[in-house]
């Protein structure tokens, strides 16, 4: 059972309605629970007959607003679509949560309701990322600003158990994300964690730093940061995406000669779209919790939510909370490191 904040989202419940729809096609042996408000509701899910047998509604007519501040969603919360739906992973009568609201209001009611797992000190937004080698893992997307080497540790083993549920690796490669490849380079929190990952012998390979420019090369299957450099990086490379996409219309609007161009190119522009399209990889999942959530970007359209449900399922079927706690206890106690002045 997935649980679906149905109000959640600039386009709520419109696009989760439509994105269950596109998913149910994609998995037809999962089953959906929507929390939200039934007299909305019901009419979307008519529309879509094939849903009748998967998916029912769990009336309220409460919902987090957009603005709404962490403490305040934790004080008047409690019966929103959100908690509802959060709340029926930590009941166990959901194994996933996906939402597209309020990413603060989201972390703040998934970390009080499902608390973080054993060993971990603090959750992690983590996602996919389009490389030249195909997806690699990025993280922390924007939850933690400041990280010590602690904390990167535990991201690297969180992201590469994540990777081996979702790309199918054995033992990922996974590198922190710097300035330099160089092991002066850095400042103390990523040099202290190079320390301790390059010591470390868990199930994955720890291949030293990145710069920016190799993400996209696809040199590591796992990118760890800190939350504000991973939240740059990747909406950089959002951004540039949509440059790129911008200039190439502009390009061949020139003449009638770019034009006709354009025609014989279309195939092959329409696959760089859909290959750079960020709705196809829609969803970050908040790692580190003793339950499943994945935050969806609150303007996604139903191709979007539908690949973060996509996700959800995923995640739940590959049991990517035990397994993330297995690694972790495998690894042992991962002390606290600072690096030398260099």
């Amino acid at each position: 059972m997935i649980a679906l904040d149905a109000m959640g989202g600039d386009k709520a419940p419109d696009v989760v309605v439509e994105g269950l729809a596109m998913a149910r096609v994609r998995h037809p042996e999962a089953r959906f629970v929507l929390f939200g408000d039934r007299a909305r509701l019901e009419p979307l899910l008519a529309a879509h007959p094939a849903l009748a047998g998967v998916a029912t509604i769990h009336h309220t007519d409460l919902a987090v607003s957009a603005d709404e501040k962490p403490g305040q969603a934790l004080r008047r919360g409690k019966g929103t679509s959100m908690w509802l739906a959060i709340e029926s992973v930590r009941d166990g009568t959901a194994q996933a949560a996906v939402s597209a609201g309020n990413t603060g209001a989201l972390m703040a009611i998934s970390k009080f309701l499902l608390r973080t797992s054993p060993g971990i000190d603090r959750p992690a937004i983590a996602s996919f990322f389009p490389t030249m080698r195909g997806e690699s893992v990025m993280l922390d997307l924007g939850a933690n600003v400041d990280c010590n080497a602690r904390n990167l540790v535990q991201f690297a083993v969180m992201g590469a158990a994540f990777a081996r549920t979702c790309l199918g690796l054995l033992k990922p490669t996974v590198a922190l994300l710097n300035i330099g490849t160089e092991e002066v380079k850095g400042n103390e929190a990523i040099k202290g964690a190079h320390a301790l990952l390059k010591e470390a012998d868990g199930p994955f390979e720890f291949i030293g730093y990145i710069e920016g420019n190799g993400i996209g090369a696809g040199e590591a299957d796992v990118i760890v940061a800190d939350g504000f450099a991973g939240n740059i990086a990747l909406k950089t490379a959002e951004g540039t995406a949509r440059q790129i996409a911008s200039y190439l219309a502009g390009a061949f609007r020139r003449s009638l000669i770019t034009k006709i161009a354009y025609l014989l190119a279309r195939p092959a522009l329409m696959s760089l779209r859909d290959r750079l399209d960020p709705q196809r990889y829609n969803g970050g999942v908040f790692l580190g919790l003793g339950g499943l959530v994945v935050k969806s970007h609150g303007g996604t359209n139903a191709t979007g939510f539908a690949a973060a449900i996509t996700l959800a399922v995923n995640l739940a079927a590959g049991d990517l909370v035990n397994r993330i706690s297995a690694d972790l206890e495998g690894l042992g106690d991962v002390p606290e490191v600072q690096a030398s002045p260099t």
